[in-house]
């Protein structure tokens, strides 16, 4: 009873202090409160009851049997929109709050809400290797279904909310990219609800033209309902290598070097400093000595590119097995090192032993709550970006990041990009090897101003033929943008395919010159 009274007690305290500083300023200046004592609690709630939905589905087998019956209530939905007219654009009704991305879409109060309620698992085919899935299916509830089964998938984006929907919509990566390319590249076919409320399939071998453009459109040539997405087999652990290095032309060698190895699984550098790196190379193996094993996933364990990071300070190589699962999601804890400005006693082992089981608290409860001063904070004074370059460049792209950001860490991940048709491709005709360059913190650059700073930095990407991430803010007007990207098959199927009228074009859809 007397523990009851003293937490009784410190909400109290908690209460009066918030009243007398303040709401805003409280959420502006010490963020923490808030998160530590509301979000993180409320995300715990969000798991579970997602992992009892996940259960209820399996145990009555009702996703397969229902799938059919919610896309035609999509498909009705549609049509409901022709009879009024198509007066007004589509999109889907998930609010925006609820997306990994960082940007509020304005557009979900003047269009057409479709309601999508599409996220279960719908079939495992072992003799394809191949799973089906609906949009809404996330990364840690992909690899929680599919591990116990032997497989896995070939590229699992990292933060364990991120959904099949939004990573073939937009774009997703991992450090087994270098093999298998972007996570677009390991699908083999797309269900797509289209303008005219009809359902169509699409694949290599089947409205082909359809399956190359959807990667990158972000919803503005239909609805997907489905994916199927390749296996491969799962192992228990990744034997991980660390190697620091330091020198910049010595890090880019070394991380080119090991980006071109198949035999590594997967390659992934963090550099900590302009000249200062850890290269980290992994294979999947199913044995493990059992001294060496590193279960970084587990709550209190440190968060992940710290201890990456004491390699770079003891100077010294370093070889761990971490289980598979723990490492497809190892920057999930700490997004990344996003989590350290929100709550900056975060990886303090005291906090990590007692409420590290609580943590990370869900991206989109941080964007439902964030409000409009610590909106207009972090776009004048944060930056989330990933950058898409060719290996080639990766030397002369650091120092311009170093310049017009600098921001650290600054996460390397090398993948293999292929010559097929839409929107991303190489500029000439043969397979090439790009990394992506992730930025995501506050700038120390003295000279940074978010628009100009990100002016400049897009206009360097388009000069060595590389791409931004859509989720993140974009400054390019739709000259430049469809510079950088290429655009003709995604124009001439939204004409094809009575689009316009149905969807905004993809640049109206997010880049901030279009939105404001």
């Amino acid at each position: 009873m007397s523990a009851l009274w003293s937490v009784g007690a410190g909400l109290l305290l908690l209460l009066l202090w918030v009243r007398h500083r303040g709401l805003e300023a409280v959420l502006v200046h010490h963020r923490w409160v808030f998160v530590c004592f509301f979000l993180m609690p409320l995300s715990i709630l969000f798991d579970i009851y997602y992992h009892l939905r996940a259960w209820a589905v399996w145990r009555l087998h009702s996703a397969p049997r229902q799938h059919a019956q919610r896309v035609r209530h999509i498909q009705e939905q549609v049509r409901e929109w022709k009879k009024e007219g198509s007066k007004r654009y589509m999109c889907t009704g998930r609010p925006g709050w609820l997306t990994v991305s960082l940007r509020v879409g304005k557009y979900k109060k003047t269009h057409k809400n479709i309601m999508i309620n599409l996220m279960d698992v719908l079939e495992v085919d072992s003799e394809r290797q191949v799973v089906r899935v609906e949009p809404l299916v996330s990364m840690g509830q992909l690899t929680a279904y599919l591990n116990p089964m032997g497989w896995t998938i070939p590229v699992v984006p990292e933060l364990d909310d991120l959904t099949v929907g939004g990573l073939i919509m937009g774009t997703g990566i991992e450090s087994s990219s270098h093999i298998y390319g972007l996570f677009q590249h390991t699908c083999v076919a797309y269900e797509l609800v289209l303008a005219d409320g009809s359902l169509v399939r699409c694949s290599p071998t089947e409205n082909s033209d359809l399956f190359y453009a959807v990667p990158w459109s972000c919803g503005t040539l239909g609805f997907l309902v489905a994916a199927e997405i390749k296996m491969i087999p799962a192992k228990k652990y990744v034997k991980i290598h660390y190697q620091p290095v330091r020198g910049l032309q010595k890090i880019c060698e070394k991380f080119t070097e090991e980006s071109k190895k198949k035999e590594n699984s997967f390659v992934e550098g963090l550099m900590y400093s302009l000249d200062e790196a850890v290269i980290m190379t992994g294979v999947l193996t199913d044995e493990a000595e059992q001294s060496k094993i590193n279960r970084i996933g587990n709550y209190y364990k440190p968060w992940f590119f710290k201890h990456v990071e004491k390699y770079l300070k003891a100077d010294r190589t370093g070889v761990e097995y971490i289980p598979s699962r723990h490492y497809y999601h190892r920057h999930t804890r700490s997004i990344f090192w996003e989590l350290q400005d929100i709550i900056p006693f975060g990886n303090n082992p005291v906090f990590r032993y007692l409420f590290g089981w609580m943590v990370p608290p869900k991206i989109s409860l941080l964007k439902l709550t964030q409000g409009e001063a610590i909106r207009k904070l972090y776009e004048q004074h944060h930056v989330v970006q990933d950058m898409l370059v060719p290996m080639k460049s990766l030397e002369k792209s650091i120092q311009t990041f170093h310049v017009d950001l600098n921001v650290y860490p600054i996460w390397l991940c090398p993948f293999i990009l292929p010559n097929n048709p839409g929107m991303v491709h190489p500029k000439g005709n043969e397979t090439e090897l790009y990394v992506d360059i992730g930025a995501y913190g506050e700038p120390k650059s003295k000279q940074f101003e978010a628009r100009a700073s990100m002016r400049q930095m897009e206009k360097f990407v388009r000069s060595v033929h590389g791409f931004q991430m859509l989720y993140a803010d974009c400054y390019m007007t739709r000259e430049e943008f469809w510079d950088m990207f290429d655009g003709s098959l995604y124009h001439k199927l939204r004409e094809e395919m009575n689009c316009k009228d149905a969807f905004p074009e993809v640049y109206d859809k997010i880049c901030k010159a279009a939105r404001h």
